[in-house]
């Protein structure tokens, strides 16, 4: 990931209250590549993915099928996750998938040892 890219995220401010209702998420595509996004309703992303209408990168790998999902974070954490995902070789980042199994949710505990 760009270096200005997390400086601007990292940038960003949020208010103490901010919503919380953010989540971070992984699809496999139909040629077998991993992709990650950001999103308030992951369910509602990943089916538009599938009917074409999601990221350019999906349009021509659909199907997609939902791998792994963090959820409760507000925009900001959501964004620099997403990040720190992207910028992971992907053997890493299958690890993370858990090789394709149903949807894994992740603790803040957990996360934060990941990103270590």
């Amino acid at each position: 990931m760009k270096r200005k890219y997390l400086q601007m995220i990292r940038g960003l401010r949020e208010t103490p209250d901010a919503d919380r209702n953010w989540s971070v998420y992984m699809v496999r595509c139909g040629d077998g590549s991993l992709y990650t996004g950001v999103a308030k309703e992951v369910e509602e992303r990943v089916a538009k993915h599938n009917s074409g209408r999601g990221a350019a990168y999906t349009r021509t790998r659909r199907p997609v099928r939902l791998l792994y999902r963090e959820d409760g974070l507000t925009r900001s954490e959501a964004l620099i996750r997403e990040a720190g995902i992207k910028s992971l070789p992907k053997p890493k980042k299958e690890i993370l998938v858990g090789k394709g199994r149903r949807p894994r949710l992740i603790s803040p505990a957990k996360r934060a040892k990941i990103a270590k």
